[in-house]
């Protein structure tokens, strides 16, 4: 059972801590067999918001995504060919990261497009944040992240209660979540144990839920007509 998994940052930085709190998820959930993972990092992308032109209304085709030709293009076939989506975001603000909102805006062709509409449908997604602050609004951030994943058919899933927040997985880049500065640990989200088992048992439970939702499909494929 060949499944695929695409993690996308939020983070301005290309190599800090989101990035490394999302490629630990998906380094998880690589170590099932037939799961191969790919990680996007939106960090110096071209990613524009959605101007609600209305061109995916009618002008949608094969590989031709969205009039606005910007760095979304080469990422548009990787979230349709994708069976799990991971959608990490940095909290500043008590929300999700601006990149990542534009990301998400983009969604749009997805759900009115008359090529793609639908097309995410039954995929499996999750959500993960990373703050510096132990109560910096991380809830929040993934609570900005889930409805987008709801309303184009995506099947949430978070991690187990008792590890991480109730909306995904969350991590802490300074010790503790308690905001001291530390020159010399740049990434002191992989410090945080707890943090990063919560990603890890998403990612786990992202491939259960994937393997389920492809056998249930294959079951009603198989049914008799009418049952």
């Amino acid at each position: 059972m060949d499944i695929k998994i695409l993690g996308i940052s939020g983070s301005p930085i290309k190599e800090g801590n989101t990035v490394v709190f999302l490629a630990e998820a998906l380094k998880a959930a690589g170590e099932w067999e037939g799961v191969s993972t790919e990680l996007v990092s939106l960090a110096g992308k071209d990613i524009r918001d959605c101007n609600h032109c209305n061109w995916c209304v009618s002008k949608q085709s094969e590989g031709n995504f969205c009039k606005q030709r910007d760095d979304m293009q080469d990422i548009f076939p990787k979230i349709v060919e994708a069976d799990g989506l991971m959608l990490a975001t940095p909290v500043y603000s008590t929300r999700l990261s601006g990149y990542m909102a534009c990301f998400l805006d983009r969604w749009r062709i997805f759900g009115h497009g008359n090529h793609y509409k639908g097309s995410l449908k039954y995929k499996v997604g999750g959500a993960l944040a990373v703050g510096w602050y132990r109560n910096l609004g991380m809830e929040a951030a993934l609570l900005s992240i889930l409805p987008n994943l709801l309303i184009y058919g995506v099947i949430p899933v978070v991690p187990h209660l008792g590890l991480g927040a109730p909306g995904g997985a969350v991590g802490l880049s300074s010790e503790g979540g308690s905001g001291t500065f530390d020159a010399a640990e740049r990434l002191g989200v992989l410090k945080d144990e707890y943090g990063l088992t919560s990603a890890r048992n998403l990612s786990r439970k992202m491939v259960d839920i994937i393997k389920l939702v492809r056998t249930g499909k294959e079951a009603l494929q198989a049914a008799p007509a009418g049952r």
